[in-house]
């Protein structure tokens, strides 16, 4: 009969592969060859100190939970209700068993939901988590929309992968189409820092649900655009956030995918 360890590690092997390497005890880690090493809690260590410290009291959306880190993070600093939200059903099995094996038992409430279904979970979160998941979807200035008009209560916190120039251009209010008095298209859309999305056709890094690369300019000007603004910005591609007045919002709402419950 296997050990309880031994048993564990089956578990564990039976879900592989794992993203996010994930410390169980007992020297079991979920991922321990994970091409980015020890993914993703060295990236955490370098902005941690940007998440309140305490959380008791406070509620945590965990949007692309994946194997659950974040999630299980957020109960280790006393928040009082995390929810994970992910489409992968391997991943929502992941972030149980690891729950369950870190002794969190079912603290922390795992959902099969995209994230353009927020609107169906029916309240707001003080703490939203959305690392890793942008530059994978197809609609990403909607699924900013939808989180602040739908989820987010006070506190979000951002991560995209970036590409291109981390300067940052002055952007006019107002765009004109030609120099004054000329026919000439004015020159800011050709300077680098000027908020640029760039579109991945193909594969990036061999995944092909990599469709987006923003430049930190177009990252800070879409969450400005979708009602955030950045509050900290710990490392070039992750930024804290705070709820703001959505621009604009006097001309109905910036999210117009339909926010039907679920049958």
């Amino acid at each position: 009969m296997p050990s309880a360890g031994e048993g564990l590690r089956e578990r564990v092997d039976a879900l592989a592969p794992w993203f996010h390497n994930i410390d169980l005890g007992g020297g079991l880690t979920t991922a321990p060859d994970h091409f980015l090493g020890d993914y993703p809690r060295e990236k955490f260590a370098a902005f941690a100190s940007c998440v309140p410290d305490d959380l008791t009291g406070k509620s945590v959306l965990d949007i692309g939970c994946n194997a659950g880190f974040y999630s299980v993070e957020m109960k280790r600093r006393g928040a009082t209700r995390v929810v994970g939200i992910d489409w992968d059903e391997r991943y929502l099995a992941q972030a149980r068993l690891a729950t369950e094996s870190l002794g969190f038992g079912d603290s922390v409430e795992f959902r099969q939901l995209s994230v353009y279904d927020v609107a169906t979970l029916g309240e707001r979160f003080d703490l939203v988590i959305f690392m890793g998941v942008l530059y994978h979807l197809r609609h990403p200035l909607l699924a900013l929309d939808l989180i602040r008009e739908h989820v987010a209560r006070d506190l979000m916190l951002f991560q995209t992968m970036q590409q291109g120039s981390t300067g940052l251009s002055d952007v006019p209010e107002d765009h004109s189409f030609f120099l004054p008095g000329t026919y000439t298209p004015p020159p800011y859309f050709d300077d680098p820092a000027y908020p640029k999305m760039h579109f991945i056709e193909r594969k990036f890094a061999g995944d092909w649900t990599n469709w987006w690369a923003p430049n930190r300019a177009c990252s800070e000007a879409m969450l400005r655009a979708s009602g955030f603004t950045v509050v900290a910005h710990p490392q070039d591609d992750v930024y804290l956030c705070r709820v703001a007045d959505v621009p604009y919002a006097q001309h109905g709402p910036a999210a117009v995918y339909p926010a039907q419950p679920r049958a």
